[in-house]
């Protein structure tokens, strides 16, 4: 049995159903319940409470894992008394690039690595999901905004990731290894937005913002930390965060899904 948490998130929604597909009984673990697939169950818990989590994970053998709450250690203990011998951690590229500005995903990965079970590292960089943020604006101005318009980064979709995870989740040969996540090449917000525009069949007005605008903005729902490590990446990205990574094509057998992809998939967000 697998047991996926965040399962109602962008990543971890699309893994529970992979899973499922491949006709795997799945653990689908989130604060909320939500449609499932057939072959999934749900079991309520947060990361933030480990002790809640020992049912979720009870005759589990494989765990898919967020960076979320303050005690990976005491998840990770849960999770091996329940049965778990193999951890898949989405962690994030900034772990291995920025690790003085990311020291929560560090811990997670620590915690993994010290663990005893055999860990799989994925480290993703920007989501391309994270272009939902856009959809009200986009949907009532036809307008979307941004920091550093023109610092194109290789984005992922989010998709990619839950199939990776569902690979080395199921496969052999896959631990004690770091993979790193990106898409098939670099786009800009202001590209993001036009790309959006044509998904919809409408013109996006893309507007730049300031530094401080957007962190302002960002600081309303990221811890600070967070907010300048992201805002580092995005602005003053470093030649490996630039750079294309080849572990999706590796893994999967095929080049990652575009941003135009993601856009097309997701254009009724946008209308």
């Amino acid at each position: 049995m697998f047991v996926v948490t965040g399962a109602t998130g962008n990543v971890g929604s699309e893994l529970v159903r992979l899973l499922a597909a491949a006709g795997e009984q799945v653990t689908a673990v989130s604060r909320r319940p939500a449609p499932l697939p057939g072959g999934a169950r749900h079991s309520a818990g947060d990361l933030g409470d480990p002790a809640g989590l020992k049912a979720a994970f009870e005759g589990a053998g494989a765990l898919f894992l967020l960076v979320a709450g303050d005690e990976p250690r005491a998840v990770l203990e849960a999770a091996a008394a329940g049965g778990v011998r193999r951890v898949v951690l989405l962690s994030s590229q900034g772990a291995g690039t920025r690790p003085g500005l990311y020291g929560h995903p560090v811990a997670f990965e620590e915690a993994v690595r010290e663990s005893g079970l055999e860990w799989t590292i994925l480290r993703p960089g920007g989501f391309a999901s994270n272009a939902f943020a856009w959809a009200e604006p986009i949907r009532a101005h036809r307008t979307a905004a941004a920091p550093f318009a023109d610092v194109a980064l290789p984005v992922i979709d989010p998709a990619d990731i839950a199939e990776v995870a569902s690979v080395v989740l199921r496969e052999d040969g896959h631990a004690g290894r770091t993979y790193v996540l990106t898409g098939p090449g670099p786009v800009s917000p202001r590209e993001r937005a036009a790309v959006i525009g044509e998904a919809v069949g409408a013109e996006v007005r893309f507007v730049e913002q300031s530094r401080e605008e957007a962190r302002a903005q960002m600081l309303g729902f990221m811890p600070e930390q967070a907010v300048e490590g992201t805002l580092a990446i995005l602005g003053t990205p470093t030649e490996e965060e630039r750079r294309v990574s080849p572990d999706v094509e590796r893994l999967l057998g095929r080049a990652p899904r575009t941003f135009a992809d993601w856009a097309a998939r997701n254009a009724v967000a946008f209308r």
